[in-house]
């Protein structure tokens, strides 16, 4: 293990944004090819790839939001496996401070035929900062900015495939669907200037375009005298950052306006001054686009031609917006050990006759581990709350369904669907089982 050197400072925004580039350090496709492509997993409106690093096969979050290639949620032997590390404190999105981390450089990365031999990453030890418990898999990175700027991107949600294309051969052909935006760039990010319609009033944004940010819009009211909080909205708790817990308020918004696009009664999201302090670095930032926009279209990235296309709808177009209604904020709390009858099928197997000739059928059980889903907190008065329901309940059925039996985002989905409708859950606290049921109900009514 190397010897780590004293710490440097770094700020960023749930991105590194650092001075430090390398002219190796640059992905490529093995043997000059023209273009390849990925399939990813859609989990809760983010991606999701695989990434071999150091022969390691891990998880990792596609995200314009982020400058530099970050890890995290690291077993010992993977971590171990990392070069040239040295110690430095950052800082991202959240309530708290600085934060440990550890930079190394000359790290193999591989996406199928993509290759970087030199990437420099940011690893974040430790446990406190886990996307597996708040997405349900496993995910131990996030990379972004550091594999778009060597491609032309072509994203295709329906389809579940991001293909990579060598900027020096990408053909642009004649789209008469596609709607081409200007991209600028802060700290390697981009940002895309649109409208957005609040209260009655049309105001122009300059917004991060933001893949690894599942909500649809956020916007800080702070940054412009013309963004005003409508007065109908609730607290609720966004989400973590790097930094800590992040909190603001939630509501919907008149329009969001995207050239001939137009997206009516919209999510949109305040987060606290406090906890996005690092995002007002850069002044004439309003706020972030979002995967919950995002996924509805077919996306061209060009940050080498500074060029951003809705090349055509995607089948999540017509998707509505929704957010949860039950006031429920749920992690996969870990894995517990269930017993279960063996599946049997397709085996040629008989029952077992005794004396008396009575057939006796026999099963075979096996032990499996099952995901635990638990509360992490509640919202001040939600559903859940009003009813007794408290962070650290561990949720061991959901409308008297076994609750393994779903995926987090199935449950989640449960949650923000059809305003009225009952959900039912059996908790474990502390070793009691209690039942519990509630309506679900739309906060802004």
């Amino acid at each position: 293990m190397p010897k780590f050197v004293k710490p440097i400072l770094l700020f960023l925004f749930f991105s590194f944004q650092t001075a430090f580039i390398f002219s190796q350090d640059n992905f490529f496709i093995q043997g000059n090819g023209r273009s390849h492509g990925v399939t990813f997993k859609m989990i809760n409106d983010l991606m999701v790839i695989p990434v071999k690093v150091n022969g390691s096969e891990l998880n990792f979050l596609v995200d314009t939001g982020v400058n530099n290639t970050i890890m995290f949620n690291l077993s010992v032997e993977d971590s171990a496996r990392l070069k040239n590390m040295r110690k430095i404190r950052v800082r991202g999105l959240g309530e708290g401070s600085f934060v440990n981390a550890i930079r190394s450089e000359g790290n193999l990365f591989e996406i199928g035929k993509i290759v970087n031999n030199q990437h420099m990453t940011l690893l974040i030890p430790g446990k406190e900062f886990d996307l597996a418990a708040r997405m349900g898999v496993d995910i131990n990175g996030i990379i972004g900015g550091d594999i778009f700027r060597d491609f032309v991107i072509d994203i295709n949600y329906s389809s579940k495939r991001i293909k990579f294309y060598n900027p020096k051969f990408y053909d642009y052909k004649k789209c008469k669907k596609c709607e081409t935006f200007d991209l600028s760039f802060n700290r390697g990010k981009p940002y895309i200037d649109i409208k957005v319609k609040s209260e009655g009033t049309i105001v122009d944004t300059k917004l991060l375009i933001d893949t690894g940010g599942g909500k649809t819009l956020w916007l800080f009211d702070k940054s412009s005298d013309k963004i005003q909080l409508p007065q109908n909205y609730f607290d609720d708790f966004l989400g973590r950052g790097l930094s800590g817990n992040i909190f603001g308020k939630r509501s919907k918004i008149d329009e969001i306006i995207m050239g001939s696009y137009r997206f009516t009664n919209a999510n949109v999201a305040y987060p606290d001054s406090t906890s996005v302090a690092t995002a007002y670095r850069f002044k004439e930032r309003n706020g972030s686009l979002g995967a919950g926009i995002l996924k509805r279209f077919r996306l061209l990235f060009d940050y080498s031609g500074k060029k951003f296309s809705l090349k055509k709808k995607s089948s999540y177009f017509d998707a509505p917006f929704t957010y949860n209604m039950s006031g429920i904020e749920l992690l996969h709390g870990g894995q517990m050990l269930v017993k279960s009858k063996k599946d049997l099928s397709g085996i040629n197997f008989g029952g077992r006759e005794d004396s008396r000739g009575i057939v006796q059928i026999i099963y075979e059980f096996v032990y499996d581990f099952k995901p635990i889903y638990q509360i992490a907190s509640i919202r001040k008065n939600s559903p859940a709350e009003k009813v007794g329901l408290q962070p650290n309940d561990v949720i061991l059925e959901v409308n008297s369904k076994v609750a393994y039996k779903y995926k987090l985002e199935e449950i989640l989905y449960l949650f923000s669907r059809r305003e009225g409708r009952q959900i039912k859950l059996l908790i474990d606290r502390d070793g009691k089982k209690l039942l519990y049921s509630f309506r679900l109900e739309d906060p802004l009514k």
